[in-house]
């Protein structure tokens, strides 16, 4: 039998090459496969997948349907066309994927370095994870995953980290085929500004309550002669606009009145004692100061 070389210019086939050539692998558009006929070098070559999921090979009329068949499928199909035009009476063919272009699996979002990478093997959406250096500090408390579901819709699943990486649940470490979109979105930050000692933008960790007492606190703490009303300014979901929520802040923190929970993109101010409020334009900087912060934290001086 006629050994196959991948690319047959006297390179060894490479380990990835090897592993890719799985039963379960499917080829796809845009693959690289080594094709090798026995006592036939001039049908014994490297051929690259159209577009149209099809190959082509010298004196063959027609192309060959490659895209979705495994490579023992693949192997079939191109002997019984050899033996339909009569090119050969009992070819012997086979096929090696020596390159996945059609099984990309993208890592983006709040992570070390954003990889687009081709699925070869077993891997993992912990394997990708680390394929991307893992985690920016910045994460948010998901993992976003989008693939082809079936009809070729998107499907988009949300997994939790903390117990994606806690291991806990084995079910959360999806394992990739190929096509995965991968996305890790940052921490949602809320705004303090007016009469505290460290006004900046803080990010929300792990999921976790923020509330108008913690970020208080993560603000360092109110700075004398600052007013006993605070205001949430909240912006409702396609509106220009941002309403105006009065916080009873003398009464939350006396504990006559409960702990107010903060939103995503929340911005809490403090006006000092004499009452003078910031312009809504203000309240605006604030925000896109904030975000455009990768630390997650902005001090105004």
């Amino acid at each position: 039998m006629l050994a196959v070389v991948c690319g047959f210019g006297g390179a060894a086939q490479t380990p990835e090459a090897v592993s890719a050539n799985l039963p379960a692998q499917k080829i796809g558009a845009d693959d690289l496969l080594a094709i090798a006929v026995y006592d036939s070098p001039e049908l014994t070559k490297t051929v690259r997948v159209s577009g149209e999921g099809q190959i082509r090979l010298p004196m063959l009329k027609r192309p060959i349907e490659a895209a979705g068949l495994l490579p023992h499928d693949l192997e079939t199909a191109i002997a019984q066309a050899l033996r339909s035009e009569q090119i050969l009476v009992e070819p012997v063919v086979t096929v090696t994927v020596a390159e996945y272009r059609s099984r990309p699996i993208t890592v983006s979002g709040a992570v070390k370095r954003p990889v687009t990478f081709q699925a070869f093997g077993n891997i993992t959406l912990l394997d990708a994870i680390a394929r991307a250096e893992g985690l920016a500090p910045e994460a948010g408390s998901e993992v976003l995953i989008t693939r082809q579901a079936t009809g070729g819709k998107a499907a988009t699943d949300r997994i939790p980290i903390k117990a994606l990486i806690a291991g806990d649940n084995a079910k959360l470490n999806l394992r990739l085929s190929g096509g995965d979109e991968i996305r890790v979105p940052e921490a949602g930050r809320v705004y303090v500004a007016g009469s505290v000692k460290n006004p900046g933008a803080f990010t929300m960790k792990d999921g976790s309550d923020t509330s108008v007492l913690k970020v208080l606190a993560l603000a360092g703490g109110l700075i004398p002669f600052s007013s006993k009303q605070a205001y949430i300014y909240r912006r409702k979901p396609g509106a220009e606009s941002k309403d105006e929520i009065p916080i009873p802040l003398a009464r939350i923190m006396g504990r006559k009145s409960p702990d107010v929970l903060l939103a995503a993109d929340d911005i809490l101010y403090v006006p000092d004692a004499k009452g003078r409020r910031m312009s809504a334009a203000a309240f605006e900087k604030i925000a896109g100061f904030g975000a455009a912060t990768a630390s997650g934290l902005l001090i105004w001086h």
